[in-house]
């Protein structure tokens, strides 16, 4: 704190140093009961400029800006027109104190010179006393650094008609700022409406080594996050930048589009190393900044470099100003007797209709700041009709609080900020610079009251083949392909197309192809799933009746094979048949057609169960019968002499009843196991048809298998027994009908296996089922009704002496 104040008295003996002769008013200073200052960097001072001593700088040793002069003229043009208003400040004059700030770190005099009263800074003053009520500028967003902390301890207003960077937006680090110009987001936002109507995607960013550059860039990167556009390249341009070497590198990375968001001067020199570089077919987009220069459009091979567009302020006309530039008297001289050494004007060498045709940017800003402080200052001192409130001082933190208020209408614009010190004001011309030379306006962008934009795209003359150009790292993707990000830029990719079964939701997310759902298919380079037609063999389909009917009739044919057997039961014919097992063996053949039935319809899992489970069960019993009555054949013509203890204990304990009810037993249990720990149940196939859904059964073989297994073993042990029969006598020879109807089974399942894979569509369930029908057609047709013709055709050869005869003549036989 000591040095600090210090460093205050030291300032404080500066200002009394040069305000110590008197003078009378300039161009720079107007008495009145209220000041406001002015900042203007009327003078060019390059950055490389260095002095030895911690004294001001003398701007007007260095080149006039006109621009910044035309500025300085309307800020006094403004207050001049405010004092002769007889409604905005009635009984109060407006006066100002006007420096150039050429220098953001040499000029601190005259931002003393704000904060001071009658010449002294006073730390331990009375809060809110202060030369001026407010100040308007400084120009650019380095200079605003440097000034707008020292003034926001007073909270003096600091209203700016140039500094556009986003810093300042933070009230709590710039309490006391305010601007007439939308800020750099609102331009960077303008700049990227422009890249996405014409769907540029690939672009360099050439800025200012400086705040307002560094911002943009930032802004502007923060703007395409996530978006299709790319940066490709990026530069900050200072005072001697190797021009060849940036575009040698736009160039190597194939870029059309540069955007320049530099200040004037930085801009002036890139486009002239590009026509001097003969740098061609690009596209320019210009800042507000330098989009409406006047000199470039003219100079010689500007077309030749392609095409430029620019964002700009649109120009508001203010009545009076060019009279009152015209009609000054004599040539425009800023004021011999000044106060400091940066109030002095180097402003000879031009006349006054220059000055009026000067570039004319940032002239609403300048008019509308000076009007902002007076209309905070009308509200301040209450003033109403023809006079205002003299007993109320306005002290530069009461006329902050009103101008955050501010609501008033200006040249058809409506002045007002928001919480964050920011117009809601404003708007961007889009410019294109014609053969003409001319900044003509071909599109808007507005931000208030809602954003919305519109270029008008036949306004504007392309270079080369007249059409608009494109940009990007890698051409779009066909449709139905995804991109596969190349490098570190999302815009440079390859395509790969999305395989069947996949799609391409380009608006969500173009590089990833998402799967179809369960219920969908896609074919391949799909955007869009379709659903799968849901396939089954349902009741009313010709097939599913047609092996209904058929397994109706089988039922049918069982009960009258067993009345013809009931009525026959003690001829030899139905005793070599099997006598009453063949009741059970006809009986479980019309329980297990059952499972047919359960083929069709929309599978549930009672269906499931059922489909197989009647079949495994009931043909389980079957198969043991044939295996039993095989056995017995075997034993009574071959076993029983070998082993007649065998065949003794076979006939005490009824061995063939034995024998089945364990099979069934097993049988049951096995299925009773498998269907518990994993029953059958309802499965949609979609691998093998991408645009059907198969309704079926899934089927776990680990818990199904040890069923089917009992029951291949069961066909293997008859076949075996069977096959051993196959020379006994023809009418006592059931072994040979039943080895043949085993063949036939093996011969029915190995052609539906191979129907199975080969085939998957929904008719493989009425394959299966005809091959269950066929299982059990085959016994009926191949061993019971060949007994069922003789006893009805044939009565002669159902006798017992037929039965002896062959008996004998085959014991004969062997015997030989």
């Amino acid at each position: 704190m000591k040095h600090f104040l210090l460093s205050l008295f030291f300032v404080e003996f500066l200002l009394r140093a040069s305000t110590a002769s008197t003078f009378s008013d300039s161009d720079f200073h107007q008495d009145g009961d209220y000041l406001i200052g002015g900042l203007f960097n009327l003078h060019a001072v390059g950055s490389s400029y260095h002095h030895h001593r911690p004294e001001a700088i003398n701007c007007s040793h260095n080149p006039l800006v006109l621009a910044n002069y035309r500025r300085f003229q309307l800020m006094r043009f403004s207050v001049e027109e405010v004092n002769n208003s007889s409604t905005l400040l009635p009984n109060v004059s407006l006066g100002y104190e006007i420096f150039d700030h050429c220098s953001q770190s040499h000029n601190f005099p005259d931002i003393f010179q704000f904060m001071s009263v009658n010449g002294m800074i006073r730390p331990w003053a009375k809060a809110g006393e202060s030369s001026v009520i407010a100040v308007v500028g400084p120009f650019t967003s380095s200079q605003t650094w440097s000034v707008a902390p020292l003034l926001m301890m007073d909270l003096i207003p600091v209203v700016s008609y140039a500094s556009t960077s986003s810093d300042f937006s933070e009230q709590s680090k710039f309490p006391a700022f305010l601007r007439t110009i939308p800020p750099n987001k609102d331009t960077i936002e303008a700049i990227f409406n422009v890249l996405q109507h014409f769907d540029w995607r690939w672009v360099a960013f050439l800025n200012g080594d400086n705040d307002f550059g560094i911002d943009g860039l930032e802004l502007f990167r923060k703007k395409i996050y996530e978006t299709d556009i790319c940066l490709a390249y990026s530069k900050g341009l200072g005072d001697n930048p190797d021009y060849k070497q940036i575009f040698n590198q736009i160039e190597a990375q194939n870029v059309h589009i540069i955007i320049v968001f530099a200040p004037k001067i930085y801009a002036e020199a890139l486009i002239n190393s590009a026509i001097q570089l003969n740098v061609t077919n690009k596209v320019w987009i210009a800042d507000d900044g330098w989009s409406l220069d006047k000199k470039l459009p003219k100079m010689k091979g500007i077309h030749n470099i392609g095409t430029i567009l620019g964002v700009s302020q649109p120009l508001v006309t203010i009545a009076g100003f060019n009279d009152f530039i015209l009609t000054s008297k004599g040539p425009p001289v800023c004021g011999v007797q000044h106060r400091l050494c940066n109030q002095v004007c180097n402003c000879r060498g031009f006349s006054a209709e220059q000055v009026s045709t000067e570039d004319p940017l940032f002239s609403f800003p300048v008019y509308s700041a000076v009007y902002a402080i007076a209309h905070a200052l009308h509200n301040t001192l209450q003033c109403g009709t023809g006079r205002c409130n003299n007993n109320i001082t306005a002290y530069p933190h009461k006329v902050l609080a009103e101008m955050k208020k501010s609501n008033f209408t200006l040249l058809n614009h409506t002045v007002q900020f928001d919480e964050n010190g920011d117009p809601r004001f404003g708007s961007y011309s889009i410019v294109f610079w014609n053969r003409s030379g001319d900044a003509q306006e071909v599109g808007f962008s507005h931000f208030y009251p809602r954003v919305y934009s519109y270029i008008y795209d036949t306004k504007i003359q392309w270079h080369k083949s007249g059409k608009v150009p494109d940009s990007y790292c890698s051409p779009e993707c066909p449709v139905g392909y995804a991109k596969k990000q190349s490098g570190i830029h999302k815009c440079c990719f390859t395509c790969v197309i999305c395989q069947n079964g996949t799609y391409i939701n380009t608006t969500e997310d173009p590089y990833t192809c998402k799967a179809c759902s369960d219920t969908e298919w896609s074919p391949e380079g799909s955007t869009r799933c379709n659903l799968r037609l849901v396939e089954y063999v349902p009741f009313t389909d010709p097939a599913a009746l047609g092996l209904m009917v058929i397994s109706g009739l089988l039922v049918v044919l069982t009960l009258a094979v067993c009345v013809l057997f009931a009525f026959h039961y003690n001829t030899p014919v139905v005793r070599s048949a099997g006598g009453s097992m063949c009741f059970l063996i006809l009986g479980c053949l019309s329980l297990s057609s059952i499972s047919v039935f359960f083929y069709f319809g929309k599978p549930s899992v009672a269906f499931c169960i059922f489909r197989f489970l009647p079949f495994l069960l009931f043909y389980t019993v079957c198969v043991s019968c044939f295996v039993v009555r095989s056995f017995q054949i075997v034993c009574i013509f071959k076993i029983a002499a070998k082993f007649p203890k065998l065949q003794s204990w076979w006939m005490k304990y009824h061995g063939q009843w034995v024998v089945i009810s364990v099979a069934f037993v097993i049988q049951a249990l096995l299925l009773l196991i498998g269907y518990s720990s994993d029953p059958p149940k309802p499965h949609n196939e979609t691998f093998w048809y991408l645009d059907k859904i198969i309704l079926g059964c899934d089927i776990n073989l680990k818990a199904t298998s040890t069923s089917v297994i009992f029951l291949l073993t069961l066909c293997i042990l008859c076949f075996i027994f069977s096959y051993m029969g196959k020379d006994l006598p023809k009418n006592y020879n059931e072994a040979k009908s039943i080895t043949f109807c085993l063949m036939l089974l093996i011969l029915t399942w190995v052609i539906f296996a191979t129907e199975y894979m080969l085939y998957h569509g929904r008719h493989i369930v009425t394959l299966n089922a005809l091959a269950v029908l066929f299982s059990l057609y085959l016994f009926i047709f191949w061993y019971f009704l060949p007994k069922c013709y003789i006893i009805m055709f044939q009565p002669d050869k159902n006798t017992q002496q037929y039965f002896q005869g062959l008996i004998q003549s085959y014991t004969k036989t062997i015997s030989q």
